[in-house]
């Protein structure tokens, strides 16, 4: 590898972790019942919201109540969404005219932004309408986010012990909008306005260009999506071509500001995990597991990169483009800057271990609560091996509490390998253009395994507007989404009122437990997927050597 590949990434971790760190301290006085000067501020905006919705902010829910409340916001904003995107035609702020966007796509479309996942089956230049674009798209973005960060938040309580519960989701809800996504979204959007992304509401423009030929600028309100998309880990861009396309990723400059807004909140929940606990080297360990296999996979894919591949954006480059499509899937960003088919098979493997694991760091909010899901099933499995009661964080874990973690775990692979299956075995792959060879299976089981990660990067793009892999896909994402944050906010739940061991007995704030944790989780994932991944991209990446490619 280069070596000053491997300075300009540490700087890249140096920058990001220091941010992160600073944006810890404010989600900390956000989320963890701290006084702030900014209250001032914000208190009477969060406080309209609540009367103007009837909530009562400072109502103590139980974990059903959280997640049942949770489910119904997201279920209604969604259908919402659903209403615009079908009725796009006689809304306003469609200066192109677009017709209303079928029934099966747009309920795959709503599903997969408000499940934080962003698969696109369209071209949002020429699909949706700019108030389709704002409030069908951007607006969900925003939700889905805050959804997860909350969720998140909501299991720190219940792990910590310390705050008498998990708090009300709908104050986490707004909070996590008008005190974090929304000021980081309008500083993001302002930076890549300068950048040369455009924002605008004035409709397509027709110019002549330089030889003399006429070409459509496809503008909009790109650079308010660009940024939410982006910090809030959502990945779907408002062009087909994602942040390949130059208006919505214009220089090097905006494809590194851009790979910095997707790392900024994941690497900055850990350390506010630590803090929320009462110990910030909780927050460490967690941290360091998740950049470890970050980092591995990060080298096995700079391994294999020596020149660009056919589709990859020579605007930025091979180690860009692989540094944003690895930092992408272990984000679980699903934001593009060049074409998946451009890359090695390793770096097609090293994309598919972080939409596995979905830890590395994950996604906001969710990332760090699957890491905790693994510590859980981490710690049982170290009990064993020395013969006593597991605990984490001062509090014993019962059987119902790991079965309810294994649950979430392997709800994952059955919600990938089952629709994989019974795309081929129908004949839907085929239709979609995938062979039976393992170029073709890549392409499926990478969609399906996209879709189960709310990652939302994939082969197939505009291919993928079938009803069945609409309808399909959208299922996976959203039973994805909602069914670990269920699972783990009754482990939560439950931890909240059990007893606190001073002197617990294993010490999961160490270098020791990080290494064991890291260890345990690729034996998770290697066990659970490796042959899946050997029939695909092992396997073309073998047969690739074997004809000489």
């Amino acid at each position: 590898m280069n070596p000053l590949y491997v300075i300009f990434t540490l700087c890249i971790f140096t920058a990001v972790i220091l941010s992160a760190w600073f944006l810890s301290n404010h989600l900390f006085s956000v989320f963890g019942k701290r006084k702030s000067r900014l209250d001032r501020i914000f208190d009477p905006v969060d406080n309209l919201l609540f009367k103007l919705g009837g909530v009562d902010p400072k109502k103590e829910m139980t974990w059903k109540e959280y997640f049942l409340n949770l489910l119904i916001l997201n279920v209604f904003q969604a259908a919402l969404a659903f209403v615009i995107l079908n009725f796009q035609l006689y809304l306003p702020l469609n200066p192109q005219g677009f017709p209303d966007v079928r029934w099966d796509l747009a309920l795959n479309t709503v599903m997969s932004i408000a499940s934080n996942t962003n698969l696109q089956h369209y071209a949002g230049e020429s699909t949706l309408s700019y108030l389709s674009q704002m409030m069908g798209i951007t607006f969900l973005q925003f939700t889905s986010a805050a959804s997860g960060l909350s969720a998140a938040v909501a299991i720190f309580r219940g792990f910590s012990g310390k705050y008498g519960g998990i708090g009300n989701f709908y104050s986490d809800f707004v909070r996590s909008l008008t005190r974090v996504l929304i000021p980081l979204s309008l500083v993001a959007s302002v930076v890549l306005v300068g950048l040369g992304v455009p924002q605008s509401l004035n409709g397509y423009l027709l110019v002549k260009t330089v030889e003399g030929s006429s070409q459509m600028l496809q503008i909009g309100p790109v650079a308010s999506m660009t940024s939410i998309m982006q910090i809030g880990t959502n990945g779907g861009g408002y062009f087909g071509a994602n942040s390949a396309y130059p208006f919505e990723n214009p220089s090097p400059i905006s494809n590194w500001f851009e790979i910095f807004l997707m790392m900024l909140i994941p690497t900055s929940v850990p350390f506010l995990f630590g803090k929320m606990v009462g110990n910030r080297k909780e927050g460490s360990t967690v941290l360091i597991s998740a950049y470890a296999i970050y980092a591995m996979n990060l080298i096995a894919a700079f391994a294999v990169v020596t020149t660009l591949g056919q589709g990859m954006e020579v605007r930025f480059g091979a180690f860009s483009s692989v540094f944003w499509t690895v930092t992408t899937t272990a984000f679980t960003t699903g934001s593009v800057n060049a074409s998946l088919y451009a890359f090695n098979q390793i770096v097609i493997t090293a994309a598919f271990l972080g939409m596995m694991i979905q830890s590395v760091p994950g996604g906001v909010g969710v990332g760090t609560m699957y890491m905790i899901m693994y510590i859980v099933i981490t710690i049982f499995i170290v009990g064993l091996m020395a013969g006593r009661t597991p605990e984490y964080l001062g509090a014993k874990i019962t059987p119902r509490d790991v079965k309810l973690a294994l649950i979430a775990f392997l709800q994952h692979p059955v919600l990938i390998l089952i629709p994989t299956a019974i795309a081929f075995s129908t004949g839907a792959a085929a239709a979609a253009g995938a062979g039976n060879n393992p170029e073709g299976f890549i392409t499926i089981f990478y969609e399906f395994t996209s879709a189960a990660a709310n990652n939302g990067s994939d082969f197939l793009g505009t291919a993928g507007n079938t009803a069945f892999f609409n309808i399909s896909t959208a299922a996976v994402m959203w039973l994805g989404r909602f069914i670990p944050i269920a699972l783990m906010l009754s482990i939560s739940g439950s931890m909240s009122s059990r007893i606190r061991n001073p002197s617990p007995g294993l010490h999961t704030d160490n270098l020791t437990f990080a290494a064991i944790l890291v260890v345990s989780i690729l034996l998770l994932a290697v066990l659970t997927f490796f042959p899946f991944l050997v029939i695909g991209p092992v396997l073309a990446y073998l047969e690739g050597h074997v004809n000489g490619f």
